[in-house]
């Protein structure tokens, strides 16, 4: 029998002992009058004595049943990987650098071109006739002793009063003497009418001829 079962008998006595006596208090009771008495103590009795009926403990569920476990699936193995591959070709391509940029200035613009003058210029004019600065009577002596002719190129400088301020001779004529006689006559002898600015206001000028030298014919 098991424990419970035992238990559960133990407790049933127990109650049936108690009935009885009970039944014995209240016959008492009766008998002697004392009912009101023997009901105070079953009372009395009856709420000290509190019997419980115990319960069956519960079983544990059964465990569930095992489910079977499929077998794991078959994986092939990956297929094997060829690492023998070629190495790819590196080409070098060589750039030229982009040409260097070219900086260029801009001329600055030419000035404005200056007012037109209120006077034409004008250059020295001689004054009477230029055959008159050098005559036969001018003639080096020297020089007509020994027949010597030539054509002299000067060119003189004429200041504001009209007069030769410096003689240069540009071509000579072979004979120094010559050259000098002409400078030394026209720088004597020779006027001008002075040159003018763009005002009308005198200034210095400039003048270029020849003088040719010939022996005088008897």
């Amino acid at each position: 029998m098991a424990y419970a079962d035992q238990q559960m008998s133990g407790n049933k006595l127990t109650a049936l002992i108690v009935v009885a006596v009970l039944h014995v208090v209240v016959g008492y009771a009766l008998v002697t009058g004392l009912a009101y008495e023997a009901f105070k103590k079953v009372k009395e009795v009856t709420a000290a004595i509190n019997i419980e009926e115990e319960k069956p403990p519960e079983e544990p569920p059964p465990p569930p049943p095992k489910q079977d476990t499929p077998p794991p699936p078959i994986v092939a193995p990956p297929p094997a990987i060829s690492l023998n591959t070629a190495a790819p070709t590196v080409e070098t391509v060589t750039v030229a650098p982009p040409p260097a940029p070219v900086f260029t200035t801009a001329a600055p613009p030419p000035p404005p071109p200056p007012p037109p003058p209120r006077f034409q210029p004008k250059g020295a004019a001689p004054k009477g006739n230029p055959g008159n600065w050098a005559t036969s009577n001018d003639y080096p002596s020297r020089a007509l002793r020994e027949e010597r002719e030539g054509s002299t190129g000067f060119r003189v400088t004429v200041g504001t009063d009209g007069k030769v301020a410096d003689c240069t001779v540009t071509r000579s004529s072979g004979s120094p003497d010559l050259d000098q006689a002409t400078c030394d006559n026209i720088r004597r002898r020779a006027r001008f009418t002075p040159a003018t600015d763009g005002e009308g206001n005198p200034t210095t000028g400039a003048y270029s001829s020849t003088i040719r030298w010939v022996i005088p014919k008897e």
